[in-house]
């Protein structure tokens, strides 16, 4: 738990960083949105014998340059699973490309980061292991300042994770572009 605590806090003091360089970008109006939404995750992703997961996943994404970006995503799975199963918890942060046109925002990502996994019955589960993601996904304009993102990554924890699970990661949610 102490492990996870010092990413969570390296990972708050790079956001921080990254948001106190960005400002003047921010200032400007770009293109930076903050999504929130739900997430699946594939079977056996993390642990074996684990079918797929339930969650929530919210990403923020600070535009520096034409088409470049900075992202930072924190999700959880596991929520309503029983107490045997380990919830997951991964905080990621990386580089994302993204091209609009007429309102749509197409965008690709590698993230990097930590999985945190624990339980609170059955076998004893307490783990925190690097965390690697890359995809992408589409922002559909709904509204002004609003759009609905559908997005699909390959969730990777290469220590942790069984060989034969599916490591796929579907998440759809609500965006707020400011």
């Amino acid at each position: 738990m102490a492990g996870l605590r010092l990413s969570l806090r390296i990972f708050f003091l790079m956001l921080c960083s990254v948001a106190l360089l960005a400002s003047p970008v921010i200032a400007r109006g770009a293109d930076n949105d903050a999504f929130f939404g739900y997430s699946r995750l594939g079977s056996d992703a993390f642990y074996p014998n684990v079918g797929g997961l339930n969650g929530w996943e919210a990403a923020l994404h600070i535009h520096l340059a034409p088409f470049v970006g900075v992202e930072g995503d924190v999700a959880q799975y596991g929520i309503g699973a029983n107490s045997t199963i380990p919830r997951t918890t991964t905080v990621l942060f990386g580089p994302r490309v993204t091209v609009g046109l007429a309102g749509f925002h197409v965008f690709a990502h590698g993230l990097v980061g930590i999985a945190h996994s624990a339980n609170s019955a059955g076998p004893p589960i307490s783990d925190t292991n690097f965390a690697d993601a890359i995809g992408g996904g589409l922002d559909v304009p709904i509204l002004p300042f609003f759009a609905w993102r559908f997005a699909g990554d390959y969730l990777d924890a290469p220590s942790q994770s069984p060989p034969g699970g599916t490591h796929a990661r579907f998440s759809t949610g609500l965006v707020f572009r400011f």
